[in-house]
């Protein structure tokens, strides 16, 4: 199952608003659904950075 980094995101963001958790964590997801909605044009290398990420905690599981 995949699914979109900006639904990831703005799950996240909903949870932590809901939660009321403010710390640089939440603040780190909240520029990252900011991100991956808007598009920008920085968005290949922030992406790619965050695709790395992801397949490098996979591989670590496996």
């Amino acid at each position: 199952m995949t699914i979109s980094a900006a639904v990831l995101f703005g799950i996240l963001t909903f949870a932590l608003l809901r939660g009321r958790s403010v710390s640089g964590g939440s603040a780190i997801v909240l520029f990252l659904f900011g991100f991956f909605v808007a598009g920008t044009g920085a968005y290949g290398p922030i992406h790619d950075l965050c695709q790395a990420i992801a397949d490098a905690l996979t591989h670590l599981t496996a």
